[in-house]
């Protein structure tokens, strides 16, 4: 694999593409769930049973154990849940505390454990660079593609974008459309054709114009896994035939509203194809984003961007304090 010679971040501002009509969602809302609590994941635990608050409270096993299952309903696992918990207790058994010092050692937990995933996709000298995007049906898949694309172009790259997911017409409609928004090809073969050859004929395209990056979408179909095994597959050995070092990423795609599902997802796709970075999806006012800290605490694989909306600026990159501070509810006081 070649060493990345840069790697992309535009901010919003530098995105291409008409400006939303209404607002992104802004970073304090990320992950956050209002209808779960008004305060993130721990809005409950400093309430007596009759609802009314309670100022400090001591750090016990009932107080951890309560914490466990806060994080545990928010998608976390029960793995990391564990382990968080046992991390901010460390040395502090039997103190008073008050909600914000507890929000802030969950906070600083987190946190360091999103550091080390919040990682741009690198980017390599190679040209075409190929970028393999693999995600179940439903995920945003299509539309990331799209809303990437528009950054790299932003950015002064030129794309290519091979819409191999031959078998969903609606997908390589909905590609073409984002395509036309951030003014880059996309390659289609008729419905049904075989990927493989599309992928091929992109690459012998994007060599030929001199293309900084080849974008693959491909099939999410998991019902037949060894079918898509097979597809992804002969993908891979085709482009290779053209670079033998291609795909130079692969990027899985994920939905943070599945929850749980998100991890099997993943151990899926680690399978099916060689995942270098994850994209999170549907980040906004709705999603349990526990799942993320579950994400990076089992597989450690870095998470390129979020999506945080329908726009095709609505792409960006990962922010490790301010979705901690939106998990636990601290940007809120």
């Amino acid at each position: 694999m070649p060493q990345p010679a840069a790697r992309l971040t535009p901010p919003p501002q530098e995105l291409s593409g008409a400006r939303p009509e209404t607002p992104a969602s802004p970073p304090h809302e990320l992950a956050t769930n209002p209808g779960r609590s008004g305060g993130g994941v721990l809005g409950r635990l400093f309430k007596r049973g009759d609802g009314a608050p309670v100022l400090r409270r001591t750090l016990d096993d009932a107080m951890l154990e309560q914490i466990e299952e806060l994080l545990i309903a928010a998608d976390m696992g029960v793995d990391t849940a564990l382990r968080v918990t046992a991390n901010m207790a460390e040395g502090r058994m039997g103190r008073k505390v008050s909600t914000r010092e507890i929000k802030q050692l969950l906070a600083a937990e987190v946190a360091r454990i999103m550091e080390s995933v919040a990682k741009p996709m690198p980017l390599y000298p190679t040209k075409p660079q190929v970028v393999l995007v693999v995600g179940v049906n439903g995920s945003g898949k299509t539309t990331t593609i799209g809303k990437l694309a528009a950054q790299f172009r932003a950015a002064g790259k030129s794309v290519v974008i091979a819409a191999g997911d031959t078998f969903r017409a609606a997908a390589v409609e909905q590609l073409q459309v984002w395509g036309d928004r951030a003014g880059v090809p996309v390659l289609t073969a008729p419905e049904g054709s075989d990927p493989a050859s599309l992928a091929f004929e992109a690459m012998t395209k994007a060599q030929a114009d001199g293309a900084d990056l080849l974008m693959i979408d491909t099939a999410g179909r998991l019902q037949n896994r060894a079918d898509l095994m097979e597809e992804l597959a002969k993908i891979v050995r085709v482009i290779r035939k053209k670079d033998p070092d291609a795909p130079h990423n692969t990027l899985l795609v994920l939905d943070a509203t599945t929850g749980q599902n998100a991890l099997r997802q993943v151990e899926t796709f680690q399978k099916l194809a060689n995942v270098s970075g994850l994209v999170m999806t549907k980040l906004d006012g709705t999603a349990r984003g526990g799942v993320l800290v579950a994400l990076a605490d089992k597989f450690g694989l870095p998470i390129h961007a979020i999506g945080v909306g329908e726009q095709i600026d609505d792409l960006q990159a990962f922010d490790p304090e301010e979705f901690a501070a939106a998990l636990t509810g601290l940007d809120t006081e």
